[in-house]
Order: structure tokens, then sequence, then C-alpha cells
């Protein structure tokens, strides 16, 4: 899901529908051609899409032979993911190196607050549910306010009842299902002050995800590009020993890499 742009400088995304239905020659030319136009790719994939799909993309990458082609698969809803992808198409128009700019990917994840109010958590799998939630999630009206991310969390919605919010500010979007409540929006995004609430399409993937097409899918977020500019230059930054492209972290992005273990020398005596 490509969420509409921010600003006027969030560079456009580029949707790779269909992968796993078309020639595999149509997605080589698809993502070479994008390769060979922009020098880089990011590619931001759920971990929701069909298992094909992401096989068909690994597939691609593989068979191009390139350390120009990112695939970023973080554990986060639909939604969430949307809103990580729209911060680096805003953070694209900074002057970031390809590098940084795949590594901000990891960085953002710690501060994104996501989930969701279910009708049901019968079917969900994401997120641990004891047993009595199991149960009363077969009676009529029940719902649950789930978080997903930073950390997994369940309550039985009701009003005064809330979830562990982020301790900075925030803005935040809910995309509506099947479910009627106006307990995110009334409830929890007071709780947790968010300064801006927008709605907007469900994300295709979101009912799979959740086990259930009844919910009302949310994410906090840090909104401004200049917040997200700072916080990503703020942060040690690196060559990897590899591919010698600039990172964050321990883990090059492109080439896969990790810095080599280096042995202690063995002291005499």
């Amino acid at each position: 899901m490509a969420l509409p742009a921010q600003d006027e400088r969030t560079v456009p995304a580029v949707v790779l529908k269909d992968l796993e239905q078309e020639p595999l020659d149509s997605s080589l030319a698809r993502l070479q051609a994008l390769t060979e136009h922009h020098g880089h790719v990011i590619v931001v994939c759920s971990r929701a899409v069909s298992r094909r799909a992401r096989q068909r993309l690994h597939t691609v990458r593989s068979l191009l032979e390139s350390d120009r082609i990112a695939v970023f698969e973080p554990d986060l809803p639909p939604l969430a993911l949307a809103v990580l992808a729209r911060q680096l198409r805003q953070l694209a128009s900074c002057d970031l190196s390809p590098g940084i700019l795949a590594s901000a990917g990891r960085l953002l994840t710690h501060y994104l607050h996501a989930g969701a109010l279910l009708g049901s958590v019968a079917r969900l799998d994401r997120v641990p549910v004891d047993l009595g939630s199991h149960a009363r999630s077969w009676m009529p009206g029940s719902q649950f306010g789930v978080l997903a991310h930073p950390s997994p969390e369940l309550v039985r919605a009701a009003p005064g009842v809330t979830l562990p919010g982020p301790e900075f500010g925030t803005s935040m979007l809910i995309a509506q299902g099947q479910l009627q409540s106006d307990w995110v929006a009334g409830t929890l995004a007071p709780s947790w002050r968010a300064q801006g609430l927008r709605e907007v399409v469900l994300p295709a993937e979101s009912a799979r995800w959740w086990g259930t097409p009844k919910l009302i899918e949310f994410c906090a977020f840090l909104p401004g590009l200049p917040v997200l500019y700072q916080l990503v230059t703020s942060v040690r930054q690196s060559s990897c020993h590899w591919c010698g492209i600039d990172v964050i972290g321990d883990r090059c992005v492109f080439c896969s890499a990790t810095p080599p273990v280096h042995e202690q020398p063995a002291r005499a005596g």
C-alpha cells in the first residue's frame, strides 16, 4: 500500500503488483529497469503478502546478482509498514546516501506504535493471546485492543481502557475495516496524545495479518521530515567492509554482510 504523500517533497512510490502472477522475465525486466534508472532500489515488503510473491522477489534479486537492491521485510502490521515506506520516501528527498536511507528503515521501526481494534482474536496468530481472550472473542459484541509493535499487548476494549503508547509526540493514522467503534479515535488517540488523526484506506493485507476483516487498524508515528532527518543523521554511520557502502548498524542492507569477528589475541603466560 502506497500512502498519499506527506508533503510536496515526498518521493512517489513504485508498487510492484502481481509479482507472483506475471512471467519471471517481466519481473526481471521491471526491477532491472528501476535499478538502472535510480541507481539503487529499496523494496519494502510485507510478510503478509503471499509466499510466492516474496519468493519471486528474492529470486529476481538473486538472478540480477545486484547489490544495489535492498529487500526490507520488517515484522510490522500492514498499516505500519505503509507508514514506514512513506517515511523512507520522505527521506529520499534529502541528501542521504542509498545505504543510509535503506538502513534508516530499521531505525525508524523503533518509533512506530502499531495495532488494531479487533472484533475477534480467534484467528490472531501474530500476537500472543491467552485462552480467556480466545473464549471471550466468541461472545457477541466483544472487541479487543491489540498492540503488535513495539511490544505485544492485548486488552478488552472499553471506555477508559487503553494500551501503552509512545512517550514522544506522534501523529496517528486509522484504517477502517468491517468494524464500527469510536474506541480508537475517542479513547486510544487522546490517551496517546496524538497530535493529528487521519483516516486512510485499509491495506489489502490487513485482514489476513490480523486474522479477521472486522478491525480498525492504527499506527502512531513521527510525522515531520525535519525530525526524521535529524534522527537518522544523529546515529553513528560506518562503511560496509564488503561493498563499501555507508550504513547504519552492523549489517549491510544491500549485500547483507556483517562486520568480521576479530578474535582477541591470546595472553602470554
